[in-house]
């Protein structure tokens, strides 16, 4: 009944039927099979019929629902995590909606101007090119008639102001204004749904408002959200768009890691970033930002807002993708700085987000941080921190003259040339000899939990040696069947399978210690020290050559919020480099007074962390179990370093990371 118009029905249907009303010829054109119920199953249904009351029912609920019932390696790989009305809220505030309200207020004892706010309502195009269930679309579409329902309402007070009269008001906003483009046919179905399932809502709330709305039904086709691929198809043309109109691209681009790429999406990052050059290297998400700065620098009044992994404004990313920013004279006219992913739906995206606004030009750029602070600032860089145009590029060397740091040894060995503790002993109780082929060994998690692992460590003038020993012998030979059946980089140490596939190892040295990925909860990297001869994995970072002081500043606080600013992150931890962070850092040059000073502040947080030597690192770097000495030994620290950077004292992180910026500034042009 729902798919035939009234004058299309039988004549002779029974009352029950025929009450309902013609919905569309195409919604419900299909013969679905009515599934089995059980009887259980069956009094649900009737209960959630009778008993709840459905028409307040959020269409957010729908992508809820659709991440809950994708395939978890789909949902992976396509990338399909839906957005939670709060985290849209934060796209379409500032990218429409707080200018419409300013506007309503500035002008709001104006009916001429009034009117002309909603005919431009009546124009305004919302496109969300990966729509997925249309969560970013249906708010939109309830929030511009929220808030044209209070535009009306102003109106008709005017009106009642100076006539005693008020006419009948209409809504200008047409479903036909909002367009999409989903790849997956099940979620491009279920955002046209949703949409007409808004409008349903709205109308509702109109008629409540005004006394009467249009009629809902029978729903009309809407052409405007289709089903394919938005990276193979020319946004420009697909809507016939008008240079001069008013348009908003907003969304949410898949999220896909590296990793989980499939050979279509590689293909498409091909095509789309192949301007940009090393194209592989970004996220899959910099497809979109690419094909939606083509889109606002070719229409006058378009602006774009997506949410986005943080990657992308952090590490090497930054300069293989915002350069294109510039190049089409576009800026970042509003951000929001990193925050946790949150949805309704189970399982969660683990993953820390970014929001960033795309236009021609602004008077005023703004940057919601993480506090919940609104900052303005002229410009916003490409890292999303104010006004500074600093982009971080990768050192060889120190540009602060500190002295080098290297990644540790890497075995890929498949875990055959590193040991446990109980391996080790195992070995050396067959033969004691083994011992001297066998070293202490630390990887990031030994560093920070305390646990103890060795290796076996051959130098190529004693393999004939070690190889006589049995336990070890086994034990390079099953290295040696692994590299040759694992990845390419492996197979190259097919014919050293003794040793370390690349080997740094300093003996005889003691050295300080950072690890690579870091949790982004510390205010402080655990800087840590090494005794000579303990092999460090490639899960660490070393300086073997170094004076105390340059453990001060590694432990320094301004140390953790650069490497926050400007470098990548593994799902939300810091991962840290040595020619991205390290070898960027600005230091104020140094007198011999401000090294002294330094070194006794190093003793200083050393001496506090020994008061609690039966604590790992990972419980004394935890901001919730740190100890008040080791807290109050690396303010006094703090103290000593930022009297470098500025003769008043600092505020907030702002300041720092801004103080930061300037240095390095300076310093890379000279």
């Amino acid at each position: 009944m729902l798919n035939q118009s009234v004058e299309d029905r039988e004549t002779d249907l029974p009352d029950y039927l025929a009450e309902f009303p013609y919905v569309n010829g195409g919604l419900f054109k299909d013969d679905i099979q009515v599934p089995k119920f059980t009887r259980k199953s069956r009094r649900i249904l009737i209960e959630c019929g009778a008993e709840l009351d459905w028409s307040d029912i959020n269409p957010d609920i729908f992508g809820s629902m659709f991440q809950a019932v994708v395939h978890t390696e789909q949902r992976s790989t396509m990338g399909q995590h839906y957005t939670s009305v709060p985290n849209i809220m934060k796209v379409i505030e500032p990218l429409f909606l707080n200018d419409l309200y300013e506007e309503l207020e500035k002008n709001q004892d104006s009916i001429n101007k009034l009117l002309k706010l909603q005919q431009r309502l009546g124009k305004i195009k919302i496109f969300d090119p990966a729509c997925g269930s249309g969560n970013f679309l249906i708010i939109a579409y309830k929030e511009l008639r929220t808030f044209e329902t209070e535009l009306l309402k102003r109106i008709q007070e005017l009106e009642l102001e100076k006539t005693g009269q008020f006419s009948k008001p209409f809504s200008v906003i047409q479903v036909s204004q909002f367009y999409g483009i989903e790849i997956d046919d099940f979620a491009h179905e279920m955002a046209i749904l949703s949409l007409w399932l808004a409008e349903h809502q709205m109308n509702l709330i109109f008629k409540f408002e005004f006394g009467y709305t249009a009629a809902s039904l029978p729903l009309k086709e809407k052409g405007n959200i289709i089903c394919a691929n938005a990276l193979r198809i020319d946004w420009e043309e697909l809507f016939k768009i008008q240079k001069n109109e008013n348009i908003y691209l907003l969304g949410n681009p898949p999220f896909v890691n590296y990793s989980d790429r499939n050979s279509s999406q590689k293909e498409d990052m091909e095509n789309v970033l192949s301007p940009l050059g090393s194209v592989m290297r970004l996220d899959y998400v910099a497809c979109w930002f690419k094909k939606g700065i083509d889109f606002v620098s070719s229409f006058k009044d378009s602006l774009l807002a997506f949410v986005s992994t943080n990657s992308i404004c952090q590490g090497e990313q930054v300069q293989l993708l915002w350069p294109y920013l510039d190049q089409k004279k576009c800026i970042i006219n509003f951000a929001y700085q990193t925050f946790k992913w949150t949805n309704n739906a189970r399982p969660k995206a683990g993953v820390s987000c970014v929001v960033i606004g795309i236009k021609k030009q602004a008077n005023q750029c703004f940057i919601y941080n993480s506090d919940g602070l609104i900052i303005k600032a002229n410009y916003i860089n490409h890292y999303l921190e104010p006004d500074k145009n600093v982009s971080i590029v990768k050192q060889k060397k120190s540009i602060s003259n500190l002295p080098e740091m290297i990644l540790g040894s890497s075995p890929i060995d498949g875990g055959y040339l590193t040991l446990s503790e109980e391996e080790k002993e195992n070995i050396i109780n067959i033969d004691k000899e083994s011992i001297t082929y066998i070293k202490p060994f630390i990887g990031g998690a030994d560093f920070i939990d305390g646990i103890k692992r060795y290796c076996i460590w051959i130098d190529d003038d004693k393999i004939e040696d070690a190889l006589s020993i049995i336990p070890i012998n086994q034990r390079v030979q099953e290295c040696k069947n692994w590299r040759m059946h694992a990845g390419r980089d492996a197979q190259k140490g097919i014919n050293i399978p003794h040793r370390f596939f690349y080997r740094k190892f300093q003996p005889n040295k003691v050295a300080i210690v950072l690890l690579m990925t870091s949790s982004e909860r510390r205010e402080y990297f655990p800087v840590g020290l090494i005794s000579e001869n303990i092999i460090p994995s490639n899960g660490v970072l070393v300086i073997y050559d170094y004076e105390p002081y340059i453990f001060s500043i590694l432990s320094y606080k301004m140390h953790m919020l650069w490497a926050k600013s400007i470098i990548g992150k593994l799902e939300s931890r810091i991962r840290y480099s040595n020619t991205l962070t390290y070898n960027t850092f600005p230091i104020p040059k140094l007198t011999t007074v401000d090294v002294d000073n330094l070194n006794i502040a190093a003793f200083n947080i050393l001496e506090a962390r020994e008061k609690f030597s039966h604590q790992v690192l990972a419980d004394l770097y935890d901001p919730d179990t740190m100890p008040i000495e080791l807290k109050e030994a690396h303010l006094k620290n703090d103290v000593i370093i930022e009297n470098l950077y500025a003769k008043q004292e600092f505020q907030n992180d702002d300041q720092r990371i801004e103080a930061m910026f300037d240095l390095y500034s300076k310093m890379v042009k000279k």
